[in-house]
């Protein structure tokens, strides 16, 4: 950063990994070998990039700083098979930047805490060559990307991740490994996508899943009966075997599933009472006034 005149970004998160013990962690973490393609998202001054470009085939490091990109871009040119992308992990276009049906890849990157649960949610919803991440992130989001039912930070974040795959916390990382050093821990989670979706898309689609649990989670200390008001069918526990008396907390992923699922009763169409003789007349006539001669 001195050698180039540059300053972490607070605007950006920017809070660089200076530690080579953290940075060899996180890459056997990742589980990669020499047939591995590994996206990066937020590669900042390279430090991780050059360790994966060493232990993986393929690496794209994606970073949105346009003050970073060519500093990054000189410190992994000695390595071919890294490609520099200038981007926004918020705005990425998935499938122009992997390839769609291209094999699987792997997302391993030290996210900044402002974007991490945004970027992890739209690379299981928009990226399904994606098999597997390992991501630092702020332990509390940590905690949350890989919550279960009952625990203190299960929450709406924590069914969309088990909708889309398996989340657990792999470890705590301090401050002091990072420059500047932030006020807070940060944790190491891995996300192994499942199979299929948790919940069957014929049951009910994500969408909808994710209107309920957003409403549920919404007002999450009410009990569901109050806080799926006009979101669910009042019949809709019973069918799906939830006590209405339930919290949302209380739910896991395919609970939630069974509970959307029960279909809405159609809105009824207003009725409208047919206009009286006299006044059908009235309206006729004054039609025939302002018909144009």
């Amino acid at each position: 950063m001195g050698e180039h005149g540059l300053r972490p970004s607070k605007a950006l998160g920017q809070h660089f990994v200076a530690d080579p013990n953290t940075i060899r962690r996180i890459v056997r973490l990742a589980g990669l070998d020499d047939s591995s393609r590994v996206v990066e998202i937020g590669a900042g001054l390279g430090s991780l990039t050059v360790a994966l470009a060493r232990a993986a085939s393929q690496v794209v490091a994606v970073e949105v700083d346009r003050h970073l990109v060519p500093v990054l871009a000189s410190i992994v040119g000695s390595h071919p098979n890294v490609q520099v992308v200038e981007a926004d992990g918020l705005r990425l276009d998935w499938g122009a930047l992997l390839g769609h049906g291209t094999g699987p890849w792997t997302l391993v990157a030290n996210l900044p805490y402002n974007v991490a649960t945004p970027i992890v949610l739209r690379a299981l919803e928009e990226a399904p060559e994606v098999r597997c991440m390992l991501v630092m992130v702020q332990r509390e989001v940590a905690e949350r990307l890989a919550a279960a039912p009952g625990d203190r930070a299960y929450g709406g974040v924590s069914v969309k991740v088990a909708y889309w795959a398996h989340a657990s916390v792999l470890g705590l990382v301090p401050p002091t490994v990072f420059v500047p050093r932030p006020s807070v821990e940060s944790a190491l989670v891995r996300i192994d996508r499942l199979g299929a979706p948790a919940v069957a898309p014929e049951l009910v689609s994500y969408e909808r899943l994710c209107t309920v649990v957003n409403a549920g989670f919404g007002q999450r200390r009410k009990m569901l009966r109050r806080s799926l008001a006009g979101v669910v069918p009042p019949e809709a526990f019973e069918l799906a075997g939830v006590a209405p008396t339930s919290r949302a907390e209380e739910l896991d992923v395919t609970r939630w599933g069974v509970l959307a699922a029960v279909p809405q009763a159609p809105a009824p169409e207003p009725h409208t009472a047919p206009p009286h003789p006299d006044a059908s007349g009235a309206a006729d006539a004054a039609d025939a006034e302002h018909t144009p001669r």
